[in-house]
């Protein structure tokens, strides 16, 4: 034979033994239970708290609510600032930059309420931890300057957002108005 015919040959071979095959495999898995598609199997009850956990987060309307409540309190005392609230996680929901508000506070708000939620405390409490732990103003995004307070979940102890207020004079008063954030949420 030629080499073309020998490798047609061979080919149309491979061929019919494969779909032979293939139609052998095909006709038994067709009469088997196994080949009917299954069911989905329910995780457990158990092994789904396991794998899963619940986590309260301030909506946009509340977290809005909290903002203006800060802003408004400083605008009451006459001073210019930038309100910052963030989620659970430390991502911003709502910012709101006062009138006048100087360039540095938005920045310094939004780290400042991402620092408060990731500690669950005032970052006036957290500066003075600084003092044991001099390292801690080096994890990226945290500011730790008096302004920001966490949020915590009703009846739960965990922080569901943070607060940050820049610009005031102080940090006191930073601290003063994201409470008073943070007091319109209670009420």
């Amino acid at each position: 034979m030629a080499k073309n015919t020998r490798v047609l040959t061979v080919a149309v071979a491979a061929a019919l033994l494969g779909g032979g095959t293939l139609g052998v495999v095909s006709a038994n898995a067709a009469g088997t239970e196994e080949s009917q598609p299954a069911a989905p199997v329910a995780a457990p009850a158990a092994a789904a708290k396991k794998a899963t956990y619940q986590s309260t987060h301030l909506t946009v309307d509340a977290a809005t609510e909290a903002a203006q409540a800060a802003l408004d309190a400083a605008e009451k005392d006459g001073q210019r600032i930038t309100v910052s609230v963030v989620d659970r996680n430390g991502n911003t929901v709502v910012v709101l930059r006062g009138d006048g508000a100087g360039p540095q506070s938005y920045e310094s708000a939004q780290r400042k309420a991402y620092t408060a939620v990731s500690w669950n405390a005032p970052t006036s409490e957290l500066v003075k931890r600084l003092q044991q732990a001099p390292n801690l103003k080096d994890i990226p995004g945290t500011l730790f300057l008096a302004g920001a307070v966490p949020v915590q979940a009703p009846a739960k102890g965990a922080p569901i957002a943070g607060i940050g207020v820049a610009g005031a004079p102080s940090g006191d008063l930073d601290e003063k108005y994201a409470s008073a954030g943070a007091a319109a949420l209670a009420g």
